[in-house]
């Protein structure tokens, strides 16, 4: 049974009411080290000798403890943690909603200020428990400009880019919700696990393009992979994009993840289609970037994103053309079976037909595995995110997960 929580409930005002008022002070979450000292130097709370080991203070209660009120920093003095909390702040964004498939997929609804963009702007970030991992899809813009004709974020336009501070807070978030940072009681320098966690694995998959919020992307992906914070592993981190090939290079170059290609065609004329960036970044020149990956090998491969499309991308031919077209590169090629939105024309492959596309993929030498559909019930499925604004009333969207849960089955 799907659960969902409005957490905009009339109890909950009152603390939402002094979350928006502390917003109005800056965040130090998705400062670097360095940005964390000037800042409060800048402010005047610490004299400059001091910067570099406050700066390491807060890194910790940040990013190790997963602290989100100066209040709970007990090696900071009294009247140090007031001053912080007068200029600063390293609160939690608002959740709007949370919703828990019957798969155990969980969905959050996040709600950040306007910066610019005339009004409060939303986002959606899934977490997908799985046997030995547990994996966040973090989005990187509020809605996107690709217009992907199969993908559901995509009929949503491109309102603004997210910050590093609300990259980083999903991650921050949903590791609160799961119980993934120590307990408030641990004793201060006690071994911290990093294995063993909930969100074992991060993927820039969600709302946007990655590579068109580059400079925010990065920094967050770095504070996320840093040994002494949030300590994901870049193995365990990997970055999505449809094809902004000049930034491809410098992903691995900067960043140094894993990188996935949100890939669905073998030929520029149905790519140009499906995924219309490649009209301006065609096959030939996303492919050659893809090949000259830095670090790219057989224990780094980059993993091609294929959505299964019913009578459009799905035939043996197009198995055929895939392997072709991949020849050389060290891949992994994941089958997504297409997951229904309001108003899309396309339809899902039947069953039988992706198992013989994966078949010939595997036997081409390819791993090839079939993405199970994840929280399809909530709409948290690839190409499913949406922004609550953009989304149907309840009542139409609920009519629509009960059709989806008796249309797919175990599918």
């Amino acid at each position: 049974m799907t659960l969902s929580f409005d957490l905009t409930a009339e109890g909950a005002r009152d603390a939402l009411r002094a979350r928006a008022a502390a917003t109005e002070k800056p965040s130090l979450i998705g400062l670097t080290r360095a940005e964390l000292g000037a800042a409060l130097v800048a402010a005047g709370i610490v004299p400059e000798r001091q910067a570099k080991m406050r700066a390491q203070q807060l890194w910790h209660w940040m990013y190790v403890r997963g602290v989100s009120d100066f209040a709970h920093m007990f090696n900071i003095s009294k009247d140090l943690r007031a001053e912080l909390d007068k200029h600063f702040t390293v609160a939690r964004p608002e959740i709007v909603e949370e919703q828990i498939s019957s798969d155990g997929t969980r969905k959050w609804l996040f709600r950040f200020p306007p910066r610019g963009a005339g009004r409060p702007v939303e986002i959606e970030t899934v977490y997908i428990p799985e046997e030995g991992r547990g994996t966040l899809c973090i989005s990187s813009q509020v809605g996107c400009t690709l217009t992907c004709s199969f993908c559901h974020t995509g009929t949503q336009k491109l309102v603004r880019n997210l910050t590093t501070e609300e990259i980083l807070a999903q991650l921050l978030t949903a590791r609160d919700r799961l119980g993934d940072f120590p307990d408030r009681d641990t004793p201060d320098g006690a071994m911290v696990p990093a294995e063993g966690r909930k969100v074992s694995n991060i993927v820039m998959m969600g709302m946007g393009e990655p590579l068109y919020n580059f400079e925010a992307v990065k920094k967050a992906l770095l504070i996320a992979s840093d040994g002494d914070g949030l300590s994901l592993s870049k193995r365990r981190i990997t970055l999505s994009t449809s094809g902004v090939v000049p930034e491809i290079a410098r992903t691995g170059e900067e960043i140094g993840v894993m990188l996935a290609i949100s890939l669905h065609a073998t030929n520029d004329d149905l790519r140009d289609l499906l995924v219309p960036i490649n009209k301006k970044f065609p096959l030939k020149e996303l492919i050659a970037a893809c090949r000259a990956y830095p670090g790219l090998s057989n224990a780094r491969r980059i993993t091609f994103e294929y959505v299964m499309l019913k009578d459009v991308n799905d035939s043996l031919e197009d198995a055929k053309a895939l392997v072709k077209l991949l020849k050389g590169i060290p891949a992994k090629i994941n089958l997504i079976p297409f997951n229904p939105w309001p108003g899309t024309n396309y339809q899902c492959s039947d069953w039988e037909t992706i198992e013989k596309f994966a078949d010939y993929i595997n036997n081409a030498g390819y791993a090839s595995p079939i993405r199970t559909p994840r929280g399809r019930d909530i709409l948290a499925a690839c190409g499913q995110l949406k922004s609550e604004s953009e989304r149907m009333r309840k009542v139409d969207r609920l009519a629509l997960e009960a059709m989806m849960i008796a249309g797919h089955g175990e599918a």
